[in-house]
């Protein structure tokens, strides 16, 4: 897919580290995380001349084990394979303690992070979404703005293989995707007609999956069970798109390395981070920069038990922001009936059309800001009765529930509304004073309460939804409003700006407090649109890190 220098490197020093097998190695950036985020950058800084080491809890992904093309898929992604940790207890998880939360986080830990299990949806956020507090007075702004990450956004697009047409009108000009659309399929053309029916806009999705074959990954062969792994390799989960480009380039990695502590010198600077191998011994790596690609649950709790006199509150907190503003996306959809077989499982699983709509401000709605639309396609059985999940269990088991799921299978698909999540400086991230992982490091607990905001919004969004399915002759329409169960996108919890009073990092990832560590994970958001954040979050790691490699000659460093 390409090189993705775009500078040359200039380095200032090195540090050495003794790695787990006793070998000295020299190092200049140490990034903990091998997710999205973590492995774009370190590629960047590898191919820009760097010495990079990547630290991973997790183990490389089996794609021999991927339930995707297993007839008992459904049973396995219940278990082993669910994308919530608190039920699938792996050996790289962290227990989350979530009783105080409406949403629960979701992610899956291990090289190419929970890329392995996302369906691969690859919207960018539109231009308001980075100046909402001047567009609508609520929230704050972006110390960016989408103009500065286009480019970033168009690098990552052929870095990865992403699929789709460009020219959709929510977006300024700019390069298209390097890949044709996929097909929209039966129940993608269902609804696209619909929509051009009521007025309203929609775009062939624009997928994170190859139409056609590159490299040694396949095309996608329409599974449509994306969210279990992609047994084509067409699905850019990062393991598969971004991590071989890395290693050729020089990274280091090391997986089955739980972080527990990021290291800083008597000046306040990073020096390394200390971890706990999988035999639970613990080991050090010293390096002179350090980024965080722990996503938003995990970077909040390393900072947090990163303690020391000079920051007692959790290092690079002296804002207090860190932990905070934590947003999740809240999504519902509605299912419609119909009378005929819609081929509602043929792939991708979400995303054959797209809409922005309602993604932004309309005040007559009762609410500000707005979603996403998308067309969901549907797998299996199981799938299927979880969605009737509020009827009493008579009504959706037994020969009641064999009858539901005849009745439906292959004519009925889901509309589905993305709701921008608004930050709240109280739904937060914080160390749960006695539930420990495996280590005995302190676990995270999350606060997060929907606000009303939020709730008019879904209420709002559902309502159409519905009038959508019947416009286009549904028998029957199914509302599902929002689950508990649906925490994918963990943002905002240590986010950027141009004030240190308010934000935890600058608009480069850099920290206030601590000039040589940078985080680039989604909880550098400082609203999280409506859109799956992946795109903004790979295109502001690859951003952040060229100007890191930029910068270099000037980059304060532990002694």
């Amino acid at each position: 897919m390409g090189n993705v220098r775009r500078t040359g490197a200039v380095r200032k020093g090195a540090s050495m580290s003794i790695g787990p097998n006793g070998v000295r190695t020299e190092i200049d950036a140490l990034v903990i995380g091998a997710g999205p985020s973590g492995v774009t950058a370190a590629r960047m800084l590898a191919e820009s001349g760097f010495k990079v080491t990547v630290l991973e809890q997790g183990e490389w992904p089996n794609v021999a084990d991927y339930p995707s093309d297993k007839l008992e898929r459904e049973l396995l992604a219940a278990g082993a394979w669910n994308p919530n940790p608190n039920r699938r207890k792996g050996p790289s998880d962290y227990p989350i303690n979530v009783k105080d939360s409406d949403v629960h986080p979701f992610m899956y830990n291990g090289v190419g992070g929970s890329s392995v299990l996302f369906w691969a949806e690859w919207p960018r956020f539109i231009p308001s979404d980075f100046r909402v507090k001047s567009v609508d007075g609520i929230a704050d702004d972006w110390p960016i703005t989408y103009e500065d990450l286009q480019p970033y956004y168009e690098m990552v697009d052929e870095l990865i293989g992403v699929s789709g047409l460009g020219g959709y009108p929510a977006y300024p000009p700019g390069q298209g995707p390097p890949q044709p659309p996929l097909p929209i399929g039966k129940a993608g053309r269902l609804a696209a007609e619909t929509f051009n029916k009521l007025g309203i806009g929609w775009w062939p999705g624009t997928s994170a999956i190859l139409s056609q074959p590159s490299g040694d990954r396949g095309a996608c062969a329409r599974w449509g069970t994306c969210s279990n792994g992609c047994p084509e390799g067409a699905k850019a989960s990062f393991d598969v798109a971004m991590w071989p480009g890395a290693l050729a380039a020089g990274v280091n990695l090391v997986t089955g390395a739980r972080v527990r502590e990021v290291a800083v010198s008597d000046q306040g600077l990073a020096t390394g981070a200390t971890w706990i191998d999988r035999a639970g011994t613990e080991q050090h790596t010293s390096a002179p920069v350090v980024i965080i690609c722990a996503n938003g649950i995990g970077t909040p709790r390393l900072l947090q038990l990163s303690t020391s006199s000079r920051f007692p509150d959790g290092l690079a907190n002296s804002s207090g922001y860190v932990g905070r503003n934590l947003m999740m996306h809240p999504v519902v959809s509605v299912l419609g009936e119909y009378d005929r077989d819609i081929e509602p499982w043929v792939g991708p699983e979400a995303h054959p059309i797209w809409s922005m709509h309602y993604a932004e401000t309309d005040l007559s709605r009762g609410f500000r800001r707005g979603a996403k639309w998308s067309s969901v396609v549907h797998q299996g059985p199981v799938a299927l009765l979880e969605l009737f999940a509020d009827l009493p269990l008579s009504e959706r088991s037994g020969v009641a529930g064999h009858e539901l799921v005849e009745r439906l299978s292959g004519r009925c698909y889901e509309l589905a509304a993305s709701i921008e999540d608004l930050p709240v400086f109280d739904n937060r991230v914080t160390l749960d004073p006695d539930l420990v992982d495996s280590d005995g490091i302190p676990a995270p607990k999350v606060h997060y309460k929907m606000s009303d905001e939020s709730r008019r919004c879904i209420d709002w969004n559902v309502d159409r939804l519905v009038e959508v399915h019947e416009a286009a002759g549904a028998l029957s329409t199914k509302r599902v409003e929002w689950m508990p169960e649906s925490g994918w996108h963990l943002l905002g919890t240590a986010r950027c700006g141009d004030d240190p009073a308010t934000s935890v990092v600058d608009g480069f990832g850099r920290s206030h407090d601590v000039p040589n560590l940078f985080i680039f994970d989604g909880s550098v958001f400082v609203t999280s649109s409506s859109v799956n954040p992946t795109p903004t979050v790979t295109a502001f790691a690859l951003r952040g890190a060229e100007h890191l490699i930029e910068t270099a000659a000037d980059q304060r460093m532990p002694l």
